[in-house]
């Protein structure tokens, strides 16, 4: 591969990072019970909790359940993000590149 084609796939992983970026990836628990919404930069831009599904007394459940949800959005993230590395790369493994 020389250094022209290195640059061109540079450019397309950098455009296809900024996509997926703008990307919104829905963690949940509890059969939906909590939902946390987050980006593709891995910020958490929304935590929707059903008031049906808890009462005081299940505080720690919850707790618990925000945590799964975080995780389970987070891991599509990071899913989303190993495949785009991927898909630009055709699986080569390119030192230096995320």
């Amino acid at each position: 591969m020389n250094m022209r084609e290195l640059q061109k796939m540079q450019q397309r992983l950098v455009k296809m990072q900024e996509d997926l970026e703008k990307n919104q990836f829905t963690g949940t628990a509890g059969g939906g019970a909590v939902t946390i919404e987050m980006s593709g930069k891995y910020e958490v831009t929304g935590v929707k909790i059903d008031p049906e599904a808890f009462n005081a007394e299940d505080i720690e459940e919850l707790e618990v359940m925000v945590r799964a949800a975080a995780k389970d959005a987070f891991d599509k993230v990071t899913d989303a993000q190993q495949k785009l590395v991927n898909n630009a790369t055709g699986g080569m493994r390119i030192p230096g590149l995320f």
